[in-house]
């Protein structure tokens, strides 16, 4: 096989993958959710944070950031939470890139890295929301409802993402 078909052959498996990882995230965060009846906005607890945080352990960074901006925003765009897609495209892309990025760089590359990497990407769930919501709403309280429902859907995925990861590795071939 001549390099130039392997080349072809690894770009076009990239982009089938890369466009999986967006479609799980969207079903999971679009099909797999409870809306919050809490003050505020309140959030909506969904299962799209399971992909993301698989796409960025199993398949890097560029993966995570990938599913998470196109999956999520995708999920804003056409739910009715098209306000969000913009922020919801920058903050959660940017929680599977740092994901992913703890996660390779991290020594060892076990449960601690993937916890650590959990751990950063809710801090800037919450954060990123939190300050979106007081510009949408231009009220400092009114957000902090919205933060237990980020928590929740982010532990939730690490506690179902981490104990499979070193499995989903060796299954696609990546660890």
């Amino acid at each position: 096989m001549d390099s130039t078909h392997s080349s072809r052959s690894s770009k076009t498996k990239r982009l089938v993958i890369h466009a999986l990882l967006i479609a799980f995230t969207l079903a999971a965060t679009m099909f797999i959710n409870i809306r919050l009846p809490i003050m505020g906005n309140g959030g909506l607890i969904h299962l799209g944070n399971v992909p993301l945080f698989i796409a960025a352990f199993v398949y890097g960074r560029k993966a995570g950031a990938i599913a998470g901006a196109f999956g999520m925003g995708l999920f804003d765009l056409i739910s009715g939470w098209t306000a969000w897609a913009p922020f919801t495209f920058v903050i959660v892309g940017a929680m599977g890139y740092v994901a992913g990025l703890i996660a390779e760089k991290m020594p060892g590359k076990g449960i601690l890295a993937y916890s650590l990497a959990v751990a950063v990407a809710l801090l800037m769930k919450v954060v990123g929301y939190y300050f979106v919501e007081v510009i949408l709403y231009s009220n400092w309280i009114l957000p902090f409802g919205s933060i237990p429902g980020n928590v929740l859907q982010v532990v939730v995925a690490g506690i179902i993402v981490i104990p499979l990861v070193g499995r989903l590795k060796k299954i696609v071939g990546q660890g």
